[in-house]
């Protein structure tokens, strides 16, 4: 190769490396999860959308990396914070870190396995407790909730012991030993308490790797009546809201185009934001 090819070589090098900057899509976007979407079927769609407009616009690109900042279970909805593209993806630590929001409604007076309304649920038999519950004695229950604690994971979590979901496990009947993790429960408010459904909503102000399952069965438990997570809906982490998301079902790639923060932006409100 001489010379000039070495240059020419270079400079072609150097207009592909430009091309995939300007087309590549890279940041994060904001996604109100719907019901029954896993979180990895969210980055899938997302990905399969973002990787045909990149492919038709740069044929040198072969993968897109996606990934998310926090699971949600199926069953649950609300805010999934997504990255799109190599930088993005390698910053979403920072992300997963932030402090979460959850509105959840718990079913008193039944128990469920997975601790939420996929499971199996049983009816508890102490009717009497039930029905004389006030809103008065559920505030003071709540309040043992508050603070820094250790929580056991259920064993319906995607959490990995000895390299194996313990969602796995628990299918197949198999309960294990789960070490506790270290919480921070910042504030629990009641939005609503029904008598006669025996329904507590609040809203839940908490540390990352809080599970919201495992508190509404706690709390069911600490009341003498049992209790499962009926619904959950996050709505917020750290400062990002689901109100500034946009829809999974029938998202376009105008939508995330438009909607995308830019990685130097968000890097650099979080580092004033981070807690």
């Amino acid at each position: 190769m001489t010379i000039l090819d070495f240059f020419l070589f270079l400079i072609y090098y150097c207009n592909i490396i430009q091309l995939k900057t300007k087309t590549m899509l890279s940041g994060f976007i904001l996604i109100n999860k719907a019901l029954d979407w896993t979180s990895n079927d969210v980055t899938v769609y997302i990905r399969t959308k973002v990787a045909k407009t990149i492919k038709r616009q740069n044929p040198h690109i072969k993968h897109v990396r996606v990934g998310h900042a926090g699971t949600l279970d199926p069953f649950a909805t609300g805010l999934l914070i997504v990255a799109i593209g190599r930088q993005a993806t390698r910053q979403i630590e920072q992300y997963k870190n932030l402090p979460k929001i959850y509105e959840t409604t718990i079913q008193l007076g039944a128990t469920s396995d997975s601790y939420d309304i996929t499971g199996k649920i049983t009816q508890s038999p102490n009717y009497q407790i039930i029905e004389s519950l006030t809103q008065q004695h559920i505030e003071i229950i709540l309040k043992h909730f508050i603070g820094k604690q250790r929580q056991i994971p259920p064993m319906h979590s995607a959490k990995k012991v000895d390299g194996k979901r313990l969602y796995n496990l628990a299918r197949k009947g198999i309960e294990i030993e789960r070490k506790p993790c270290d919480i921070d429960i910042h504030t629990i408010d009641i939005l609503d308490w029904d008598k006669i459904t025996y329904q507590l909503t609040i809203r839940v102000s908490c540390s990352t790797g809080t599970y919201i399952r495992s508190l509404a069965h706690d709390i069911g438990k600490e009341l003498g009546v049992g209790g499962y997570c009926k619904t959950l809906h996050r709505t917020a982490i750290g400062d990002y809201q689901v109100s500034d998301a946009i829809n999974i079902e029938g998202i376009r790639i105008e939508d995330i185009e438009t909607h995308i923060i830019p990685i130097v932006n968000n890097k650099t409100h979080n580092e004033n934001t981070e807690t």
